[in-house]
Order: C-alpha cells, then structure tokens, then sequence
C-alpha cells in the first residue's frame, strides 16, 4: 500500500485484538444509553401529543450528540496520534525504524493512520445511531452524511496535529499538553474571528461564517442543521460546511508536510545524538587507536602539567586527606530526605522546554482574562441577584475551557512521571532502593503540583478578580476556589494512580486523560439534557439512572479493576449518583450543595488511590510477593 508497512501492519493486527471489539461496542452502547435517557426524560416530564413532538425531539437528540461525538473524535484522535508516536520515543523504537529502509511518508503516515484506526471505526459504528433518529423524523440523510464526513475530516486533521507535534517533541509531557492547548488556540482564535475582533470580512466571507468553518464544534452543528447557512461566494465550495473541509484538508496536507519533510531533522533529537558521540568516542579509546591513544597521552601530559602550575592544586596536595575531602563534600548539592521530592522539584527533571509549555498557558490565560475584563467593563458579567437559578452564567464560557486545560496539563504530567520512569527503565533502579512508599507516592504528588504551580495558581488568580470585580459572590469564590483545589489533587492522584497499575505506557496515559475527559464530557452532557427538554430538574434522577450506572461501571473498570478494593468500588459507584446531585444543585443555584458534593465526591476518590499507594508500594508498581499471582 502507498502508505507503507507500518499501517498494513497495523490494519491487519488491529482486528485480532479483542478490545478492538469491545470498544466499538461500548461507544455505540452508551450513544445509545444516551439516546434512551433523553427519551426518557421528555416522556417523563411532557406529553407527547403528536408527530411534531416526535420529529423536534429526533432533531434535538441530533443536535447533542453529533458534537459531543465530534468532542470525543478531537480527543481520541490528537491523543491517540500523539501517544502512539511519543510511545515509539520512549521506548526508543522509533530510532529503530529510522533505520529500515521506510521513507518518510511511509513512517509519517503510516503511523498516524495506524493510530487511528480505532477512531475511524467508532465513527463508522455510531452511524446506524444516528440513521436510527430517522424513525423520530427531523433529520433527513443529508445531514447525517454532512455530520459524519465533517467527523471524519476533522479526526484526520486532528491526529494530523498530535502526529506532527509528536514527532517535533521530545517529552511525552510536552507532547500531550502543546498538543491540547494548540486546539484550545485554535478554538479560541475561532471565537475571536467570529466576533469580529480580527476582520469584517476576508475573500468575500463575513467573519462569523470564517469562524464557523475554523471551529469544529460549530461546524458540525451547522452541517447538522436541515438548511446550513450559504452565502453566494460560497455557493461552490458547498457552504460552511465546504469551507470547514476545505480548511481541514489544508490543514492535514500542511501538517503532514512538514512532519515528512523535518522527521529525520528532529529525529533523533539532539540529545540523542549527543550520546551516541559520547559512547562512539568511549568506543574508540577502548579498542585503542594508534592515534587515539597518541591524543590520550597527550591530553594527559597537559593535565598533569596544568595541575602542577595550579598553586591551588599543590596546597591540597599538601594537605591532609580529611581536610580535602570535608573541602569537596562541601560543593555537593544537599538532597532533601525524600530524594523524589527534591528531583522533582529542584532540578529540571521534565526538561527545559517545560517553560514553552508554561508560557503558552500565561499567554492562553491573559487572552481568557482580557475576555473576562471586557465582559466586566460591558456589564454582562457583573452578578445581579436575578441571576440565581438561571442554567449557565455567562463568566463560565471564559473560565471552563480554562479550566480544563489546566487540569488535562496537570493530570498529563502525572501520568507521565511515572510512565517516563518505567520506560525509561528507571523505575526498576527505584525498586532496589530503600524508598518508602509514601516517599515515593509523596514525592511524586507535590513535584507534579509545584512544577505545574503556575497551571494551578493562574486560574484561582483569574477567579479571585472576577471576585473582586463583582462578577462572584464571595461565598462562590469561596467554595470554587475549594473545588478546584480538590479537582487538581483529583487529577494528580488519578494520573499517578493510573501510571502505577497500567504496565503500558500508552493505556496509563489514555485511561488517565480519557478519564478526566470522559467526567468533564459526561457532566456537560447531562447539562445539555436536562436544558434541551424540560426545566424540572427534581424528577429527573430516573432517567438519569442507566446513564449514571453506565459511568460508575466505567469508572470502576479504568481504575478499579487491575488493583480492586473496596473503597476504590464504592467510591467509583457514587461518584456519578454525587456528580448528578450537584449538576442540579448548579441548575438550581445552590452554590454550596455544588461544593460539598464536589470536595465529598472527588475527595474521597482521591482518598482511595492514595491509600493502596502509600501502603501496598510492592503491588502498585510491579513487585509481587510470593503469595500473589503473576
């Protein structure tokens, strides 16, 4: 095939595997779950009297689940990418490929295609769901088609991205978090381009229609429109929608491009190269040159004869051995009592290039906040007491996207701390040492939050002046400001717990991130809801019950399974029941049955990954004891 041996490979592989199967069945079970649970909740609370009631409910469920589908194409695709070829890195495979007789397009693609595989197939499954809204009546074949081939375009160009940037990176960290703020930016600069901050009009084209086709999420929601919005210099590309394609597919040649062009420029990196010289150097004094050893005496004579005129070097000499050594014991660093501890902290243990990422996030962050301050200065944001009650406020379309990112960056350099360890091989040096667990589990808690301090402290900042600008209550400052305190040990003791239980580099950080995602997905889900088909949101804990069991059972397998307990069982099948309540205390406005569920809830799941943690080390990472099986 044009694309190499690697995707053949992979395509011929893939089917074999049984999660091939199981995934595809589980996507397509909860889309439709969730088709249920909408069902349910509008017989539930309303009369259904005609065909019409039918028809606006089978255009509304379509209108719900077509972007929350492509919000998980964007996730699995760019992570997926960029995880299989980051994967490659740390196992120092992709070295290995590099010298096979692949080209650069056939190693480029063929690992991005490879990678995506599973994606292509969820989307393909989940079409008989979507054909199945044709019994309602509201959405014709047009839009479906329109919806899966705007999903199947913008996958591409998603792995595309996560391929393109793990190929140019180093660090699985680095990867992963550029990886998720570039699609932030990209997203937001959508916003900016709508909203007309940049031009009125480019080509002939309004700004809002350019945004629209930039955005993804709103692309698609346009192509699930019965009529899309057109206009006469777009009538030949087929619309927005077109647009949207159009610059998808720009987008996925420029990308692939300069990922074939530059794979072996980047690759193997710098360092990489550095050791090599290094160990072809040693290489070469050992089987000793002629002209090596010529150069090896004489370096040698110049040492010596340096030495001899350093009056330095002859007072110690003179001196009593004791002396001399108390002297170079006192140039050592001092390491803390928890080595872990002060690796994480005191030295750059994640690379230098740790800084771009920080910076990308201020630079992300200020962008949010002069958003936020413009809402401020115009009075939209400002609280008015007539606001308690209503469903979303309007500061939250500022602070979530923020929010989240923060927290995925967070979570990302947890999973990969350990994950980094294992493959790296350092993790087995750890284990013949006298490093306690809590030592270990401790030490790697607190270095993930105090490298990522800036990720953490930022958004507080941001809150704390939406406080002080009268856009907050100080009571919801407060009890915001204590959940995301406890959101962020949440995501750092979930990465760190799913990094110690999955071998696989690659699953600990899927299962990681896609957990942190999958609550955040399932949480605005549910809000779109109980918003889109009726306003009682008292009565709708029985239709929400499948959908709640769905989410406790799949939490329990991700980090449940492979280390069961039963703290970690209950705490994984309350946390939906809990997550629930406080979604309809946030709909109802009570601010403080939002925080008590939330720092309850989250609190005590982080609880019950830390204990097995910090007092069953031999288990968590690897060791067995004679009694256990292999």
């Amino acid at each position: 095939m044009f694309i190499g041996p690697v995707f053949t490979r992979e395509a011929a592989v893939t089917p074999r595997r049984s999660k091939f199967y199981v995934y595809r069945s589980v996507y397509v079970a909860a889309l439709f779950l969730l088709m249920c649970t909408a069902w349910l909740v509008l017989a539930g609370t309303q009369v259904i009297a005609s065909v019409g009631d039918m028809a606006r409910f089978g255009s509304s469920i379509f209108h719900i689940l077509a972007p929350i589908q492509l919000c998980l194409v964007i996730f699995f695709a760019a992570f997926s990418a960029a995880g299989a070829v980051a994967q490659e890195k740390d196992r120092k495979t992709l070295i290995l490929l590099l010298m096979t007789r692949l080209n650069n397009s056939e190693l480029v693609l063929g690992k991005m295609l490879a990678s995506l595989i599973n994606v292509f197939v969820l989307i393909l499954a989940a079409a008989p769901i979507f054909c199945a809204l044709f019994l309602f009546g509201g959405v014709s074949v047009g839009q479906v088609l329109r919806v899966l081939l705007v999903t199947l375009v913008t996958a591409l160009a998603a792995g595309s991205l996560g391929s393109t940037i793990a190929l140019w990176r180093e660090k699985t960290f680095q990867t992963l978090s550029l990886t998720a703020m570039v699609i932030s930016v990209l997203l937001g600069l959508s916003i900016l381009i709508a909203w007309r901050a940049l031009f009125d009009r480019f080509l002939g084209i309004p700004a809002a229609q350019w945004g629209t086709a930039i955005n993804p999420i709103w692309a698609v929601m346009e192509a699930a429109n019965p009529f899309p919005t057109s206009a006469q210099s777009l009538d030949a590309i087929g619309g927005v929608v077109g647009l949207h394609m159009l610059i998808m597919s720009v987008a996925i040649v420029v990308t692939n491009l300069i990922a074939i062009a530059l794979v072996r420029v980047w690759n193997p990196s710098r360092e990489t190269r550095r050791g090599k010289e290094m160990e072809t150097q040693h290489e070469e004094s050992i089987w000793g040159a002629e002209h090596d050893m010529a150069k090896l005496d004489q370096a040698s004579a110049n040492l010596q004869r340096d030495t001899a005129q350093d009056d330095r070097g002859e007072q110690r000499r003179a001196g009593h051995v004791d002396a001399r050594t108390t002297e170079i014991v006192q140039d050592h660093r001092q390491v803390w009592s928890n080595p872990i501890l002060w690796r994480e902290t005191q030295t750059w243990a994640y690379g230098r290039k740790v800084l771009i990422i920080k910076f990308l996030y201020l630079l992300l962050a200020a962008a949010v906040t002069y958003v936020l301050y413009d809402m401020v200065a115009s009075g939209v944001a400002v609280y008015r007491g007539d606001q308690l009650g209503t469903s979303i406020p309007p500061i939250a379309w500022g602070l979530v996207p923020l929010f989240l990112i923060s927290l995925v960056i967070v979570n990302a350099l947890a999973v990969t701390s350990i994950t980094n360890e294992r493959d790296g091989q350092a993790l087995d040096l750890l284990l013949v040492t006298d490093l306690s667990p809590k030592e270990f589990t401790f030490g790697k808690l607190w270095g993930v939050m105090w490298v990522t301090r800036e990720m953490i402290l930022v958004p507080l900042a941001v809150t704390a002046y939406l406080w002080i600008a009268g856009a907050m209550q100080s009571d919801s400052f407060l009890f915001l400001a204590v959940g995301l305190a406890v959101m962020y040990l949440f995501v750092t003791m979930l990465g760190l717990h799913c990094g110690m239980i999955y071998s696989n580099s690659r699953t600990a950080i899927g299962v990681s991130m896609g957990t942190v995602f999958f609550l955040f997905l399932g949480v605005i889900t549910c809000i779109l809801l109980m918003i889109s088909f009726t306003e009682s949101f008292h009565f709708q804990l029985f239709p929400f019950l499948g959908f709640m069991a769905g989410g406790g059972l799949g939490l329990y397998v991700a980090i449940g399974h492979r280390n069961p307990s039963q703290a970690i069982l209950w705490s994984t099948l309350l946390l939906p029941g809990v997550s629930f309540f406080a979604i309809v205390s946030f709909l109802l406005g009570k601010g403080f049955e939002v925080a008590l569920a939330t720092t309850l809830a989250y609190g005590f799941t982080t609880i019950t990954m830390l204990i097995p943690a910090i007092s069953h080390f031999d288990i968590e990472v690897g060791r067995r004891s004679g009694n256990d099986e292999d």
